[in-house]
């Protein structure tokens, strides 16, 4: 079909996610045709350098013909089996067998979802039956960061702490809270661990204004990703666990963006040896090659939902897909992927892409840049030495992601004009420079618009 048709059945048809819905109409959808390694090529033949894995989830890169010939392979053989009724499958099996290897030894238990949005709303699920069963049913108020993300489901955008995932929705919950995020650069401390101090004590004060007996868990991501690929201090995660503990509250961390090595290890919480009561995930459980999610929890949460005083009812929570064996036998070849050599490639890759980005921070734009492994922020100022943000109504945010889609360029450019990389794992040392190349060729662009230089001449 020709392009043109395709755009003009897009707008009239396709809801797009996390879209102004007119605003897309009217712009009109870049259609990507095929891709192979980090790299896509649009219905148009031009080629791109992706330098966000899809939507921070392709980590092995596209085209990887062993995941495809997996699937392949199962869908011939069993391609659905339901969950329900006692029914499982050998892929899906092997998975949680898996994932409970390669995981904190906290976590013992597994639950597929789709993606990571219904991880998270399974895990708010199975945490408000578990303190039912247990008998504490007053524990339901939950506990998040401000900028945090963790999905858009019906009640998980409430834990989320970004504004767009609320307006209209009416959420948050009267039972969902949210301390500052563990933003350095933005802060007022003077030492990081000042910030992390901070951080624990607001944890505290939050707990004991709703009262501990009253709150049911903490939930973070080891790097908070859509608000602006914030990186917390070194030793941050260590101190909120440990209070968590202290005030008697389940400490969930969602590794949704941060798993299967994108931070340099397997899992983000590894850096700090965590072991959390819940983890979330999906995006590189299956490197976005099919759709998967996974909730895990400790034999504490399990037990105490298995063995409450309802013990012979079923726990009614459940979907058509989960356990799906296409997608669990995608994930496991996936996975094998990051243990054969992956993951130790990203690891050796990762001082490379640290000291581009450190090179980046002399453009005048560039107030800051963070990363952990390869997930990463670089932060556009209008004056550096105050960090002064561009004003939102300048949209300059859109205006960046256009002038990067056309020097053949994909990354995230957030609202504040944080722009987000997750390159694939598979990125070698000339793609890193090719992407570099072209950051500095756009940030340049950027830097001789007119109104981009009335701001910082302000």
């Amino acid at each position: 079909m020709q392009t043109s048709a395709l755009k003009e059945l897009d707008s009239q048809y396709l809801i797009h996610p996390v879209s102004d819905f007119r605003g897309h109409q009217q712009k009109g959808v870049k259609i990507l045709q095929s891709g192979k390694g980090p790299r896509v090529t649009d219905s148009e033949g031009e080629t791109y350098l992706d330098a966000f894995a899809g939507l921070w989830c392709v980590n092995v890169g596209f085209g990887e013909q062993r995941i495809v010939d997996v699937a392949s392979k199962q869908m011939s053989v069993l391609p659905y089996a339901t969950g329900y009724f006692g029914f499982g499958s050998e892929p899906a099996i092997k998975l949680a067998e898996k994932l409970v290897s390669i995981t904190p030894d906290s976590l013992q238990h597994v639950y597929f979802s789709l993606g990571g949005s219904d991880a998270v709303d399974a895990a708010l699920r199975y945490i408000t039956y578990y303190y039912n069963a247990i008998g504490k049913p007053q524990k339901k108020h939950i506990i998040a960061l401000k900028r945090g993300y963790h999905g858009s489901s019906s009640v998980g955008a409430g834990v989320t702490g970004l504004p767009a995932f609320h307006a209209n929705f009416d959420v948050p919950l009267p039972t969902h809270h949210h301390i500052a995020c563990p933003y350095f650069y933005r802060s007022e401390f003077d030492t990081e661990q000042a910030l992390i101090d901070a951080s624990v004590q607001e944890l505290k004060d939050k707990v004991a204004a709703l009262g501990a007996d009253n709150v049911a868990a903490f939930f973070c991501e080891p790097v908070v990703g859509s608000g602006g690929v914030i990186v917390p201090p070194k030793g941050w995660l260590t101190a909120i666990a440990k209070a968590c503990k202290s005030l008697g509250i389940l400490f969930v961390v969602d590794e949704v963006i941060t798993g299967f090595g994108r931070t340099g290890k397997m899992f983000a919480c590894e850096h700090e040896n965590i072991q959390p009561d819940m983890m979330t995930m999906a995006k590189g459980l299956t490197s976005g090659y099919v759709p998967m999610g996974a909730v895990m929890m400790s034999d504490e949460i399990f037990k105490g939902i298995a063995d409450g005083p309802h013990r012979s009812a079923v726990v009614g929570h459940g979907q058509t897909y989960s356990a799906h064996p296409v997608s669990a036998a995608v994930a496991l070849e996936v996975i094998s992927i990051y243990e054969e050599g992956l993951l130790e490639h990203a690891q050796a890759m990762t001082p490379y892409f640290e000291d581009k980005l450190q090179s980046i921070l002399s453009h005048p734009l560039v107030g800051d840049v963070r990363n952990q492994g390869l997930l990463a922020a670089v932060e556009l100022v209008a004056d550096k030495s105050k960090k002064r943000q561009f004003p939102a109504e300048l949209g300059l945010h859109e205006v960046i992601a256009d002038i990067a889609w056309k020097n053949k360029l994909i990354f995230r450019a957030f609202g504040d004009n944080i722009l987000g990389f997750a390159p694939a794992l598979c990125y070698s040392k000339e793609d890193f420079d090719e992407l570099f190349d072209l950051l500095q060729k756009t940030l340049d662009e950027v830097l001789s618009l007119d109104m981009v230089k009335k701001e910082m001449a302000r």
